[in-house]
């Protein structure tokens, strides 16, 4: 049996790729392994949006390299092939600076996997085109590993129209383009079918979605979401990555009426300075951004918000700082993502004259992150006392202790016996930690007396605001 190691890094969509690869490979008897030494094949999938993607990829192909000599003097061989987005932007390149490699492919052609593996010559083994056709038609149909068939990762969604000045995704992934209905209820169906209770919908721009329904109309996402949440199995369903402006009414109100879309939402911000926001590309305003954070909360008052912060983008002064931290402080977000901005070849912002220093990008970074963890200190310790209801994923790492995730995406442990594996539980916090929650096993969901049945909890603490904050330093 020939095995193979998929090393994946990034968003969730390469997750969801470097699985879908796994299937395609697994017809041509291909066996996942999670150790590099035992690999006749490995696959780095890879991600262009963090600093110095290019140059991590080429020094990771550097160990792979001493592996594969490793295996060599073994008589054993080994193929490798570098997927993802670095893929796509570099292409043949990689060839030419990494003779290890034999096999380069962007996002959209990794169905052709078995067909590129078979190449004659190493020019043959290359492919980063946009081909006309579906991918998703072409893969066969999902796999699931019995260590994740409890939630799993749906993608809907493709590529980015939006051109953020900053972003390589448009480059990388192509244009927008969604999946139909049926091809994501069929996939969705087979996936409950295997144990799957919780669904991640996965999108460059996911609330962009605008698939063929049955009916030939468009949908929205809110549409889906309502008839993914009438799929029988389906427990949790939750989507990533947002644009603050496909925020529609539908979608809002499925926030308010379906118990199975989770009350947690990822809605990247970037800045609370409406130059920068400008001169990102963003097409929204810091205010247009709190309007929708308002509207959502009158629909979910319990919903938990995270989002991406980019400081240091060129021209940013200390004034446009300070409006993004009089954002942050505005809101009040659960979790957050922020960086430092770095140059991404190829993209506008990369050719502005303005570059912020380094250590001025630094210095902002610090003081951002430190607010942000404030607050997701302050959430994670609101949830002490609660009963909420847990997914149970996985077995935890001590003997008789389980594992799941809250509504609001935080790790839970706690002990319960072994056959609650894979379902809904009712855990009551009693202890909240800086990376999970630590609970009491009440019993499986809907078993217990005074306790909602809903996925939902109670509303939670939102992070204290500007005005509770001083009161409290003083």
């Amino acid at each position: 049996m020939k095995k193979v190691h998929v090393k994946s890094y990034g968003c969730q969509m390469n997750v969801y790729d470097a699985e879908r690869m796994a299937d395609v490979l697994a017809a041509q008897g291909y066996v996942e392994t999670p150790s590099i030494d035992d690999a006749d094949l490995v696959i780095l999938n890879t991600c262009h949006i963090r600093e110095k993607a290019v140059e991590k990829v080429y020094s990771e192909l550097g160990r792979v390299r001493e592996n594969k000599a490793e295996r060599a003097r073994d008589g054993k061989e080994t193929r490798v092939v570098v997927a993802g987005c670095v893929a796509q932007a570099e292409g043949a390149e990689i060839m030419r600076r990494a003779p290890v490699v034999d096999v380069v492919v962007g996002p959209q052609s990794y169905h052709r996997l078995p067909e590129l593996l078979a190449a004659k010559s190493r020019d043959q083994a290359v492919d980063t085109e946009f081909p006309v056709e579906d991918k998703f038609r072409q893969l066969p149909a999902r796999r699931i590993a019995p260590q994740r068939n409890v939630s799993a990762f749906l993608t809907i969604q493709e590529g980015c129209d939006k051109f953020c000045t900053f972003c390589v995704v448009p480059y990388t992934r192509g244009a927008e383009s969604s999946r139909s209905v049926e091809a994501l209820m069929t996939e969705a169906r087979r996936l409950t079918g295997l144990g799957v209770r919780e669904f991640t919908l996965l999108g460059q721009n996911v609330n962009a979605w605008h698939g063929e329904g049955p009916d030939g109309k468009t949908w929205t996402l809110g549409r889906l979401l309502r008839q993914l949440a009438d799929m029988e199995g389906v427990e949790r369903l939750r989507y990533t990555t947002s644009h603050p402006r496909d925020m529609d009414d539908e979608l809002i109100d499925a926030h308010r009426d379906l118990p199975q879309v989770m009350p947690y939402l990822h809605l990247p911000v970037q800045a609370g300075s409406d130059r920068i926001l400008a001169a990102m590309n963003r097409r929204h305003t810091a205010d247009e951004y709190r309007r929708i954070i308002d509207r959502i909360r009158g629909a979910r008052p319990d919903i938990a918000l995270s989002s991406d912060f980019i400081v240091g983008f060129p021209g940013e002064t200390d004034a446009d700082f300070a409006a993004t931290m009089r954002l942050v402080d505005d809101i009040g977000f659960a979790s957050a993502f922020s960086f430092k901005y770095s140059q991404r070849p190829g993209t506008p912002a990369a050719e502005q004259a303005d570059q912020i220093p380094e250590q001025v990008k630094a210095d902002r970074l610090a003081e951002l992150q430190a607010a942000l963890e404030r607050d997701r200190a302050a959430f994670n310790r609101s949830m002490a006392g609660r009963v909420i209801d847990v997914l149970v994923e996985r077995r935890g790492r001590q003997p008789g202790q389980m594992a799941g995730k809250s509504p609001y995406l935080q790790g839970v442990h706690f002990d319960a016996p072994d056959d609650i594996l894979g379902q809904m539980a009712t855990v009551e916090v009693i202890e909240a930690s800086a990376g999970s929650l630590l609970g009491r096993y009440l019993g499986p969901a809907g078993s217990v007396p005074d306790h909602a049945t809903g996925i939902a909890p109670a509303p939670a603490e939102q992070p204290p605001s500007p005005q509770q904050r001083n009161a409290n330093a003083a």
